[in-house]
């Protein structure tokens, strides 16, 4: 393939991945880098640290994604500089890509809020790698829970949003059903889930009839809520509250929020909340002539000017429309202002049970018919047929019979 590329692409996320797909059936000239060689499904992160699917069925090899597609190069690479006046990417080798329009999707970090020790001591879950090692150390503090007499693994997890909320109903879950199957019932009784927030209660952006229903059935599950109270501390051995009160724990999970990571913050372009890229109506960075910053990275609004919460579809919408808006500069076209299609919010609550808001209308579901929709969104959203297969089994042996098929073998440092 020639190395001179149309359009580069920082990042094979749902935003990165879908604009070049999009751009590729043009056959426009694509390089798209990522430091990873495989497309990562965040959504369903939290199930593999919960070993309730394998890592197979959330990342998919980038180069298998664009096999068919010529025009698209993928480079595994850190990039480590962009300059946004030259439409330059550095990456960690030195090497340097120019192109004619720069597409900055590289994502998000972990936003621990300067807490001391949070960086230092809780887990975080925004990527495979984070989500592999999370579930070696739950399976470590279980392990050595049960070499003790008394011993515990008790997890706290800070955030109650949807990740936090379907972290520790997974959790819990394995807690009541598979802790007394594979260790003990007395084990069992001994380990705790927390879910703390800062706010007044969980999944906030969701109805007070969704938030009712999620608390309910997170206390159902065993989960212990501790909601209006900030982490001012994390420790080796737990967290410790605004008023003072102390959580023992040997495990912490971070899911309380997310900012742009540091090419972002390198890149000379205006920051704005969160430390992303506050972009135009037509996805493109004020004063930065041929570049767009789309998904995490971005501050993107809707038609009315509302600022659009970080998902997976804002990423994918975000991406099409991207690509949309590249081939009409590239041609000769006329950018369009980005239009979200919402579709609404979901979150499950452990097996059987889930919160759906769907469309811009927010029709309500809770229970098992939300927990379907749930599963049969999710499993359309999966990257590949092969990892919606190996979902789908996981769902099954794990759902119905509470018989996980799946291990994570490592360290957990």
């Amino acid at each position: 393939m020639d190395d001179t590329y149309q359009v580069i692409v920082v990042g094979g996320g749902f935003a990165g991945m879908t604009a070049a797909e999009q751009l590729g059936r043009k056959g426009v000239r694509v390089l798209l880098i990522d430091a990873n060689n495989y497309h990562q499904f965040q959504p369903l992160l939290y199930q593999v640290a919960a070993s309730q699917i394998g890592v197979s069925a959330v990342a998919r090899p980038l180069r298998s994604v664009f096999r068919s597609t010529k025009s698209v190069r993928v480079l595994t690479a850190e990039v480590t500089a962009i300059d946004s006046a030259t439409r330059t990417v550095t990456t960690i080798d030195g090497s340097q890509y120019q192109s004619k329009i720069l597409v900055v999707a590289a994502g998000a970090v972990p936003n621990f809020f300067n807490t001391p020790g949070a960086e230092e001591h809780a887990y975080p879950l925004y990527s495979v790698a984070d989500a592999t090692r999370l579930s070696t150390a739950l399976t470590t503090a279980l392990d050595r829970a049960d070499r003790a007499k008394a011993g515990r693994a008790d997890v706290v997890v800070v955030g109650g949003g949807p990740t936090g909320v379907e972290t520790a109903g997974a959790l819990a879950e394995n807690i009541k059903y598979l802790v007394p199957k594979y260790f003990s019932s007395g084990l069992a009784a001994r380990c705790r889930v927390h879910l703390v927030d800062m706010l007044p209660n969980v999944l906030m952006p969701f109805s007070a009839k969704s938030q009712a229903y999620t608390r309910d059935r997170l206390i159902k599950l065993g989960v212990q809520l501790h909601m209006g109270q900030g982490v001012t501390e994390v420790r080796a051995d737990g967290v410790t509250l605004a008023d003072g009160t102390i959580i023992p724990a040997q495990i912490v999970v971070w899911a309380g929020g997310l900012k742009a990571g540091k090419i972002i913050a390198d890149s000379g372009l205006p920051q704005g909340k969160g430390g992303r890229i506050d972009v135009l109506p037509d996805l493109t960075v004020p004063g930065a002539e041929g570049v767009y910053v789309l998904g995490d990275a971005a501050n993107i609004t809707d038609a009315t000017g509302a600022k659009l919460p970080q998902l997976g579809s804002v990423a994918e919408q975000s991406g099409k429309w991207a690509a949309r808006n590249i081939h009409a500069d590239l041609t000769g076209g006329t950018r369009q202002p980005f239009f979200y299609w919402d579709k609404g919010y979901m979150a499950m609550v452990g097996r059987g049970a889930a919160v759906a808001e769907l469309g811009r209308k927010r029709i309500q579901l809770q229970g098992p018919l939300a927990f379907l929709s749930w599963l049969g969104v999710h499993l359309a959203l999966l990257p590949g047929t092969q990892q919606k297969v190996r979902a789908l089994s996981s769902w099954l042996t794990g759902y119905v019979i509470h018989s996980p098929s799946h291990v994570v073998v490592g360290r957990p440092d």
